[in-house]
């Protein structure tokens, strides 16, 4: 995999000891029917769920004819979002785009504490400072965690409006403590009734906000994917970085999955191949989904964690699922993140995950639970909006225009 930063398709990636330049890639840029091209900058990295929901804002901005002459993506500078920002050469090809990373991780790497991050955050505004400036910046995004400190600090001194985006249901760090410096916080899930806050709905990629499809196009996506198209299908979907108690029941319990009925196609998690079930007709193991759509276009049921790019994409694609909150998640937020589906899902515990979970999923797949599955999927359709980053890209557009 080709990391971003060489890649000569890429954004550029400016590290804290460099000055940050105007822009990592250079091109013609057209205006879309929409309105001006906007010079916005986003802030969020550590984790793909800080990093992803940016991404489906810019493949959203393309699809709909929102310009962009300009983005700044202010970043921790792991592993990870290297890893994210592969391939997205075509995503952002005609933007100017620098990636700028702000000098807050620990040496050996990791999150630093409150501490060191009061210590190390006047130097890392001073390089967000210039980097928006130099970038003519006019209006920052917040998409998550301790990065977003020094940006919205630099920001706001600029008197550059910061907007805040929380993707889970239970406020994260980042979203409480700088609140009081956005003039807008946008979520995904429910909101209070202050105009500083609104509900937009979830950023989802175009291909996600389609909506779900009809029993004809699943079974015609299960072949696609080489499984029986006349068998219901299982996707166990780990996350980005698989789940260890997600893998450990497909192990002991995919032989009984099978003899349901049921095809399970089983996400390990990047290098966790090792944990994957036997070998055995009706079951697939892969340490990663590229693309998810394809793989939700063709599930019956869905066993997954509680991430919230995860639950927004199920929500969309109208498939019922079981949910596994992670267990130790700040918060319970993953717990929190599934009762916003309401019956759209079934919450499981770790504990509880065994024989009982194997012949609830097995039975909801089954052609007699049919007006039940319907029923969970007529809940997901009620739950979240499917045109969150439409909404996103309008709160942002109206206060770039307000500051011009």
């Amino acid at each position: 995999m080709t990391a971003a930063s060489t890649s000569p398709t890429s954004p550029r990636t400016t590290r804290p000891e460099s000055a940050p330049a105007a822009s990592g890639v250079t091109a013609p840029v057209a205006r879309g029917a929409t309105g001006a091209a906007l010079r916005v900058a986003f802030v969020g990295g550590g984790t793909g769920g800080h990093v992803v929901p940016g991404l489906h804002l810019v493949a959203h901005a393309r699809a709909a004819g929102i310009a962009l002459a300009d983005l700044l993506w202010f970043q921790s500078g792991r592993a990870v979002e290297d890893r994210v920002f592969a391939g997205t050469g075509p995503l952002l090809s005609g933007i100017a785009c620098e990636r700028v990373v702000l000098p807050l991780e620990n040496a050996g790497g990791g999150a630093p504490s409150r501490a060191r991050l009061a210590l190390r955050a006047p130097a890392a505004v001073i390089v967000a400072r210039r980097a928006l400036v130099a970038h003519r910046s006019e209006v920052l995004l917040g998409l998550g965690g301790f990065t977003s400190l020094p940006a919205v600090v630099a920001a706001r001194g600029l008197g550059v409006p910061v907007v805040l985006l929380e993707v889970n249901a239970v406020p994260g760090a980042a979203t409480r403590w700088l609140g009081p410096l956005a003039v807008r916080t946008l979520y995904a899930f429910a909101a209070g009734t202050s105009p500083r806050h609104v509900r937009t709905g979830p950023p989802l990629a175009p291909d996600m906000a389609r909506g779900g499809v009809d029993a004809s196009q699943a079974a015609a996506a299960r072949a696609r994917l080489g499984f029986d198209p006349e068998r219901p299908l299982v996707a166990v979907l780990g996350g980005s970085q698989g789940a260890t108690a997600l893998n450990r029941f497909v192990r002991a319990h995919v032989a009984r999955l099978v003899a349901g009925g049921v095809q399970v196609l089983h996400q390990t998690g990047p290098g966790r191949i090792s944990e994957a079930a036997t070998p055995m007709a009706g079951y697939r193991a892969v340490e990663y989904v590229d693309s998810v759509r394809p793989v939700l276009e063709a599930s019956t049921a869905v066993l997954c964690r509680g991430g919230a790019s995860t639950l927004a994409e199920i929500a969309a694609s109208r498939v019922p699922a079981f949910v596994a909150p992670y267990p130790r998640a700040t918060g319970d937020h993953q717990t929190c993140n599934a009762r916003q589906l309401g019956a759209g899902v079934v919450v499981v515990r770790d504990a509880d995950l065994g024989v009982w979970t194997a012949d609830a999923l097995a039975r909801l797949c089954t052609d007699e639970s049919r007006a039940e599955r319907e029923a969970m999927r007529s809940a997901l359709a009620a739950a979240l909006p499917l045109d969150g980053a439409q909404r996103i890209w309008d709160e942002l557009r109206a206060l770039a225009r307000s500051r011009a």
